[in-house]
């Protein structure tokens, strides 16, 4: 690579996405006091754009405009230039973002947000091409239109600004209205099933025509009403609903069947052509609700997709201290003389290609078969690409092959006259070749940014499957990467959370020289896999720090006003607005994780405000829950929760007992969404004895390891079979 002709500021920062821009002609600033100063002195508009390192737009945007010396050069003049990392920082994003959809009716990354000197929205947008088209004005343009209106309409331009802000900061309160109480369960839940049940696609699955996303709350949320609901047709079709869906996402395109792990999205209504960038957060989610479709169903195919994803993120999204990066990008080099990057060129095949690393005859198969022809076969592979132009408007997957497993495995055994055991080794052959091929392509960019909160969700992920599926190596890598945060991403002067990490030079761990504190999602996130990793470990320490971490998410983020927490802490005078997300989305929202961390915790030490708490979060959102609970799953889940009242399952027994193993693996392999798992393993010294003393009046029976199921820390009559349990957990 040659010199780079430019550089600024962004090059003493951690963030690959900012450091991605740092040889921008574009003066840009990182957010921060530096900057906000230059805007006041200057008196000049901000130009703030958010997005993140492996966001194909961003990418886009970057080639066409930021990189051009001209356009930079009336960015520079003009405007104070701020580019952010919504990663790092969701709450500026989240603030902009609010604004953006409220005056745009969209939103989405990259985002172009212009802000007065103290940061009042008043103009903004995502993608802009650089020149004017037929259908939209370009981004050299509207810089000029803005540079001029702030020059000759000033006043009406922060006039405007204060009132957005104030409007902004009316619609997005949400706070308990009078007397409001938790609203009840079944009408929750009976709205939320109905209105998903209406979106569902019967052919495919999914909640959508097109694009398709993942969206593990909705999954989630699906079990739980099975769970409740088991009898009935609704339970039923709850559950048919979600298995399906799960299907057909492992069969997709979305699924990477050569390097494993998920995609983002499909761009098609059946799971075929994804947009190829893979997010951690995805992978944590997705690995919990195929080990919890192995639960429910007992069929070996979703566990196999969960130790799949798993495979994947050790591999691939795994830091050598034992965190877990954030993400791969979509975009790379076609080959390594290629100049310019590619959507999907890592993952996508030639018929052409496919033959010549697949030409051995199959034996036993129909006359003249080859091992390409039976791949082919399988994963619908076409002779001249089978992507539909339609979603590849820049013909940059034309004579391609996405791989999605058309047949059965059966279908494909019969065509070929082989047995299906048989065509199961063929074609693990066929992808291992694949995968090695592969590996000679450049690799996409890899961001080695390490977030608490998609840790969070990714320890959760290995916690939660090394339990269903009985894989101790997953425990114990859950166990390292919360090790990790703990080395890493805690301050344990202050107590708190820290944001990010990065992996540095040498490969080591790096922190910023001014670290970014924890949000509510860091916590939230946070103490679910830690309340997760107790349950599949039942290592004490675990369960201690979750705790610790609750109190203080109560204190930094609790809204005693309105109720429920917000997103950010109070004292930023950069924030314009103290935000509480109202949606589950890729990610649940925090407030409802928070909702079933609170039961567990006052499950875990007998501190029944937590449960007044979560009884408060749900009737401050009780209005949405009541009316669209599909924009919330995961707290109409929490919901059901919280009216049912979490059943405590204490084991009295040696943790090393061969007794105690089996009640522990009946637990295990049970989706019951209503319990907390203790081990009462007689040292009245320990931390769970100490938080709950009426563990000590629970006993063993005949010497045996022993199972009470509780409620409110009153016990039902002890049981010492596996099967007996195995009944008690069934809602």
């Amino acid at each position: 690579p040659s010199v780079p002709r430019h550089t600024n500021r962004l090059i003493n920062e951690k963030s690959p996405y900012l450091l991605q821009h740092a040889h921008n002609p574009v003066d840009w600033y990182p957010w921060g006091q530096e900057a906000f100063d230059k805007a006041k002195r200057e008196n000049k508009v901000i130009f703030l754009s958010v997005g993140y390192s492996t966001c194909h737009w961003c990418h886009v945007m970057e080639e066409e405009s930021f990189k051009s010396k001209e356009i930079g050069e009336i960015m520079n003049k003009h405007f104070v230039c701020i580019k952010v990392d919504r990663e790092e920082r969701p709450d500026v994003d989240k603030v902009y973002m609010t604004f953006v959809q409220a005056t745009s009716g969209g939103g989405g990354w990259p985002m172009s947000v212009w802000l007065t000197p103290d940061l009042k929205p008043f103009a903004g947008g995502t993608y802009f091409p650089p020149e004017d088209g037929f259908h939209r004005v370009g981004f050299r343009t509207v810089l000029l239109r803005i540079a001029e209106q702030w020059k000759e309409n000033k006043d009406a331009l922060l006039e405007s600004s204060q009132r957005i802000l104030e409007a902004l900061r009316h619609t997005s309160e949400i706070h308990v209205r009078g007397q409001e109480s938790p609203p009840p369960s079944k009408e929750v839940m009976d709205t939320c099933f109905q209105q998903l049940s209406k979106s569902y696609d019967e052919d495919y699955g999914g909640f959508s025509h097109s694009p398709k996303f993942p969206t593990p709350v909705n999954l989630n949320f699906l079990f739980t009403y099975w769970a409740l609901h088991r009898t009935t047709p609704e339970g039923a079709r709850a559950l048919q609903m979600a298995l399906h869906t799960l299907k057909m996402m492992a069969h997709g395109g979305i699924h990477d069947h050569i390097g494993q792990g998920f995609h983002r999205y499909s761009t098609d209504q059946h799971w075929h052509v994804p947009h190829f960038e893979k997010m951690l957060y995805d992978q944590g989610q997705l690995a919990v609700v195929y080990s919890r479709a192995f639960q429910i169903s007992g069929d070996e195919f979703f566990a196999s997709v969960a130790r799949d994803i798993l495979l994947y993120v050790s591999r691939d999204l795994s830091d050598q201290a034992g965190g877990f990066y954030s993400a791969e990008d979509a975009d790379s080099y076609p080959t390594t003389t290629s100049r310019e990057k590619r959507e999907g060129a890592f993952c996508v095949w030639t018929a052409e290609e496919l033959r010549a690393l697949l030409p051995d005859p199959v034996e036993g198969a129909t006359e003249g078969t080859t091992l390409g022809d039976v791949f082919m076969h399988h994963y619908g592979v076409e002779e001249t690409g089978n992507v539909d132009p339609m979603k590849d408007p820049h013909q940059e997957l034309k004579g391609k092959n996405v791989l999605i497993a058309r047949c059965s495995p059966e279908l494909t055994a019969a065509q070929f006259r082989l047995e299906p055991g048989r065509l199961d080794t063929l074609l693990q052959e066929c992808r291992h070749r694949l995968s090695t091929a592969r590996a000679q392509r450049p690799r996409p960019h890899l961001d080695t940014k390490m977030l608490s909160a998609w840790n969070g969700l990714m320890i959760s992920g290995f916690a939660q499957a090394g339990a269903a599926l009985a894989e101790q190596g997953y425990v114990h890598r859950a166990a390292q990467a919360a090790a990790f945060l703990r080395t890493h991403l805690f301050d344990p002067a202050s107590g708190r959370l820290l944001r990010s990490c990065y992996r540095g030079k040498d490969n080591l761990v790096e922190q910023s020289a001014v670290p970014i504190q924890g949000f509510l999602e860091d916590y939230v996130f946070v103490i679910q896999a830690l309340f997760d990793l107790y349950e599949a470990s039942l290592e004490q320490g675990w369960l201690e720090w979750a705790l610790h971490l609750q109190h203080m998410q109560d204190k930094l983020f609790w809204d005693p006003k309105g109720f429920a927490y917000f997103s950010s802490e109070a004292g930023d005078p950069s924030l314009l607005l103290r935000l509480k997300n109202d949606q589950d989305g890729a990610e649940p929202a925090a407030n409802s994780v928070a909702v079933i961390n609170l039961l567990r915790a006052a499950c875990y030490s007998g501190h029944m405000d937590w449960v007044e708490k979560a009884g408060h979060i749900l009737a401050a959102f009780s209005e949405r829950l009541q009316k669209i609970p599909i924009s919330l799953p995961e707290m109409a889940r929490a919901t059901a929760i919280f009216h049912q009242t979490l059943k405590q399952v204490v084991i009295c027994g040696d943790p090393q007992g061969e007794d105690t193993k089996e009640m522990l693996r009946c637990i295990h392999s049970v989706f019951s969404p209503n319990k907390v798992l203790m081990l009462a393993d007689g040292d009245s010294t320990g931390f769970l004895y100490h938080q709950l003393p009426f563990l000590a009046s629970l006993e063993r029976k005949d010497g045996k390891a022993t199972a009470y199921l509780c409620s409110n820390f009153t016990c039902s009559l002890p049981v010492t079979s596996a099967q007996e349990l195995r009944g008690m957990l069934s809602p």
